[in-house]
Parts: C-alpha cells; sequence; structure tokens
C-alpha cells in the first residue's frame, strides 16, 4: 500500500512516499512563482497512492488533486514522532515561520506557538542576512561558527535588521561577529517559543533552519539540551502527511499526475 504527502511552503514544496510502512522516496524544490507547477514536477510519473496535502499551498493542492489535507501541525507532530519515538517537543523553522509544538506521552499535540506575523528568525531572514554580509549560506553559518564574539543586533524586523547590518559593518564591524550575532537573535526568538509550550527533554529540529550547523549549536546551549535533527529535516511535514494518508483506509483513489488544466 502506498500513501504520499505533499508540503506546500512558503519557500519550497516536498513530497515523501511511504509504502508498506517505509519511506520509500523523497524530493523537494522551490515553490518559486507557482507552487502548483513545482508540486507536479515533483509527483510526475510516480504512483502516489492515497494523497495527503499540508502546508501553506494545502488548499491549492486539494482544489486540483482532490484530496484531503491536515494541518502543518498535525503533520509535524505526526513526523516528528515516527523519525523520533519519544519525541515531545519540536522546533521547526520554515521559510516564513516558527512552530514550536508540544506532544504528550502519546504522540498527539496538547499546545503549540507560532511565529508567522513576521519573517524575522525565519529562514528567509537567514538569506537576506546573509547577502547582506556577502556569503552563501553555507558560507554564513561557517562564518559565525569561527567568530570569537557576537556583535548585537537589535532589531527584530527583517527590514530595519538588513539596515543594521548594513550600518555595522560601514563602522568596521568584523563580519563573523556581525554573522554571529544574526545566528545568536534568530536562537532567541526560537527559545521564548519554545520556553513557553516544551516538556522537559530533548528538542526534535525541523525545517530548512535545522540544516544551519550554527543556529543548531547555539539553539543546544541555549535551551541546555539535546537537539535532534533528523538526516532531512525539511520533509517532516511531508512524511507526516504521508503517514496521515496511509490510515485512510477507506479512500480507494490512486493518484499518478495529476494537476487538472
Amino acid at each position: 500500500m502506498r500513501s504520499a504527502g505533499i508540503d506546500i511552503g512558503s519557500r519550497t514544496v516536498k513530497l515523501a512516499v511511504l509504502e508498506d510502512g517505509e519511506l520509500v522516496l523523497a524530493r523537494k524544490a522551490l515553490s518559486s512563482h507557482n507552487p502548483l507547477e513545482a508540486a507536479a514536477l515533483l509527483m510526475r510519473d510516480i504512483d502516489l497512492g492515497t494523497v495527503v496535502a499540508t502546508g501553506y499551498g494545502r488548499h491549492l493542492i486539494k482544489a486540483n488533486l482532490n484530496c484531503a489535507v491536515i494541518s502543518e501541525i498535525k503533520a509535524f507532530a505526526l513526523g516528528a514522532r515516527w523519525l523520533s519515538a519519544d519525541c515531545r517537543a519540536i522546533l521547526d523553522i520554515g521559510g516564513q515561520d516558527t512552530k514550536a509544538i508540544s506532544l504528550d506521552e502519546k504522540g498527539n499535540m496538547s499546545k503549540f506557538e507560532m511565529n508567522d506575523k513576521c519573517a524575522a528568525g525565519t529562514g528567509r531572514f537567514l538569506e537576506i542576512m546573509a547577502a547582506a554580509l556577502g556569503y552563501t549560506l553555507e558560507e554564513f553559518s561557517k562564518a559565525a561558527l569561527s567568530a570569537k564574539r557576537a556583535e548585537k543586533i537589535n532589531s527584530t524586523c527583517t527590514v530595519f535588521a538588513e539596515s543594521e547590518v548594513i550600518s555595522l559593518t560601514h563602522q568596521g564591524g568584523v563580519r563573523e561577529e556581525v554573522a554571529l550575532g544574526i545566528h545568536k537573535a534568530i536562537v532567541s526568538r526560537s527559545v521564548s517559543i519554545l520556553r513557553r509550550v516544551a516538556p522537559p527533554g530533548s528538542i526534535f529540529f525541523a525545517g530548512g533552519v535545522a540544516l544551519n550547523e550554527c543556529v543548531r549549536v547555539h539553539l543546544a546551549a541555549e535551551m541546555v539540551r539535546e537537539v535532534i535533527v533528523p538526516e532531512d529535516p525539511q520533509i517532516v511535514g511531508a512524511l507526516g502527511a504521508a503517514l496521515y494518508a496511509s490510515t485512510k483506509k477507506g479512500d480507494e483513489k490512486s493518484h499518478r499526475v495529476i494537476m487538472k488544466d
């Protein structure tokens, strides 16, 4: 039996396919200006079985594919618990929002917090700040890790923070120290959300920003806890949607691509 989850995020589209309880395929692509087209390319020439969509664009997929949808919170709870059986706290930092989710002992969501009012502290924030300092994202993380001290970043707005970073460098600020200050600001915002919901224990870190080593290191230090990052932190939501799809035994529809004209 096959089931698939498609996660239409603000920055990327993710696909996960399960067969008989095993993850057999995972794909990712940039959402670009046409997330439906990106999703169609990911799902092309694949027998998907039952499909469930999640993420910002889940209702676009529902309208075009006639499939079920679930919230990102539920999808991440399911995906994280499948990857880490004793997971109780999840941090997801994606392209444009940050989510902290608390699970009970059975893996059910008990409470959550989201910061989706502004891109500050998200993947998009990192991209903009890296560009302002002349780094690629990979260089950005390495530069921050090499710094001996952090330059404090006061602005919480992405636009103002970018101006502050440019001003600091023009005043002779060390790029690596500014980079570390930016990473620590992101961690500080994430920790403030986590501490309101996370029970004791390790933190399961998902989303594209989980690929950033500097954020991982300082998150663990600030929380004084183990931070668990799955092999592919970007597909957790899609995996959760696929797991939910696998429970829909009464839905015999099988999809092979897919989109309406």
